[in-house]
Parts: C-alpha cells; structure tokens; sequence
C-alpha cells in the first residue's frame, strides 16, 4: 500500500507535467483569467484607473499560477521568469517595441497616408494602459510560456516556432475585425518576432516587453486599431488614407506590409542570433542529454 501510495502521486505529476496535458489545463486555466481581465476592462471601461489597477492585479496572479504549477506539478524552477535582468530585458523590449511601431508610422506620415490632425489631453493615454498589460502579460504565458514551451519539449524549437506563431495568429480571428489576412500577418511578423525574444533569452521578459509596448504605443498614442479591434482615441488626433496593404485596413497596422518587414526583419536577425549562441532546441529523439 506504501508503494501505491507514492507511486500515484508521481505518475500525476508525471501525466499533468507532460506537454499535451500542460497545453489542456494550464492553457485552460490562463484563457479563462484572460476572459476575466476582458471583463475587468469592459466593466472599468468609464474608470480607466480602477481598470488598470485591476488588471495588474490579475497580472500578478496570472503569473503566480504559471509559477505555482512549474512548482507543484512539474516540480522545476521557473527559469523562463527568473526575475535577475528582467529590467534590462524588459526595458529593451519596451524601447524596441515602440520603436518599431513608430517606425512603421513615420513612414506612413512620410508618404502622407498618416496626418497628426492635433493632440488630446494626456489622460486619453491612461485607458490603454490596461490592455497593454493584460494583452502582454497573458498573451506571453499562454502562446510562448505554455505552448511555444510544451511544443519544445517534445519536437524542438523550430516545430515551437511554427505552432505557437499559427496558433497566436489564428487566435486573433476572435477579435471584432479579424480576418484571415490579419491573422497570417500576425502569424508570420508577431509570432516569429516574439518566439525569437524568447527563444535568445530563454525568458519571456522581452517578449512581454515587445508585446507591451507595440500594443500601447498603437493604441496610446498613434490612436492606431490594434490587432482587428474597436480604436481608441490616444494622445494623436490623426487620419489615415491609403491603400489597405499600407495602413493594414480595419485591422490595423499590423496587417500592413510595413510591419511585416520591419517585425519579421527584427524576428529573423534574433533567430540568427538564437542559433549562433547555441540556444536552438533538437526535439526530443535528437538529444544526447
């Protein structure tokens, strides 16, 4: 009876620790805080303060469930999250973030399709705060903390990379103005952008950063649609008229052409990076450890 009874705890853990399970339950348990953090947001939506409170509140316990089950059921240090040099990680990601939506914005206004029309009040910026860190923080836990993560463990990097890119492409469908285009675009610039932040790293705190500060700088202050979505008056009054392939439409920059070169440029010099320091994962039946 004593062996039963240790034997099936770790077969448990064994079971709940293995990739397809992780991907079923974590995942489950993260999409369903994500559904919470959307109807934080919608139920704040006229108290931007309350909202952005309390959705890092939510941040914080998003992250201590993806550190609780690493601890208890997979029994490992969460090093992806380890917290020395996540400043300067996540400091980076937030400086090129927003460099790389503005760049593509400039070129917009360089070619006249992007006008600055004036300048709201600077609270106008507070709103998208919330989504900024709830779309980053979660988005980052489920595509490439869960699924970019158990997809490696079995097949390697390169299959990671490929999944978690289609599946966080095809996810953007749900929202309000999705379409297959926006998705493929977000597939190809955002996922192979943020699975190689990871990937050089081995930790999410640049990706989040990336993550973060594309969505806010869009939203906040180019008064930009994000990701298919309803847009929100930043700190730019703007218009924007041009061809689709240019502007990305109603889904917003990141179906644009520019974003797809400036953000997959990006994504491909950190893969060389990735793969000259050694940080490329065989699968499973290729590793000699």
């Amino acid at each position: 009876m004593e062996m039963q009874s240790d034997t099936l705890p770790a077969l448990a853990r064994r079971f709940l620790s293995s990739p397809p399970a992780r991907v079923l339950l974590l995942g489950f348990i993260l999409l369903l805080m994500m559904g919470l953090n959307t109807d934080v947001m919608t139920s704040y939506a006229g108290e931007p303060v309350k909202a952005v409170q309390h959705v890092i509140a939510l941040a914080i316990a998003g992250f201590a469930v993806y550190v609780g089950y690493a601890h208890f059921i997979e029994r490992r240090a969460v090093a992806e999250l380890a917290l020395p040099g996540m400043g300067r990680e996540l400091g980076v990601g937030l400086l090129v973030g927003a460099g790389l939506y503005a760049a593509c914005e400039l070129i917009l206004m360089a070619l006249g399709i992007y006008r600055i029309d004036g300048l709201n009040p600077l609270s106008y910026m507070v709103p998208a705060i919330a989504m900024a860190i709830s779309s980053s923080v979660y988005e980052e836990l489920l595509f490439r903390g869960v699924v970019f993560g158990s997809v490696e463990k079995w097949f390697g990097s390169w299959a990671a990379l490929v999944v978690s890119s289609l599946v966080f492409g095809l996810s953007h469908l749900l929202n309000p103005q999705g379409t297959i285009e926006g998705a493929l675009f977000i597939a190809v610039e955002a996922g192979i952008l943020l699975a190689a932040a990871y990937m050089l790293t081995r930790r999410l705190w640049l990706s989040i950063g990336f993550h973060m500060a594309w969505n806010y700088t869009q939203s906040a202050i180019f008064s930009g649609i994000v990701s298919g979505n309803e847009a929100q008056q930043g700190l730019i009054r703007s218009t924007m008229n041009g061809p689709d392939w240019l502007t990305g439409g109603n889904f917003g920059v990141e179906s644009s052409v520019l974003s797809l070169i400036l953000c997959t440029t990006t994504g491909i010099v950190m893969l060389v990076m990735a793969a000259k320091r050694g940080k490329i994962v065989p699968p499973a039946w290729k590793r000699t450890d």
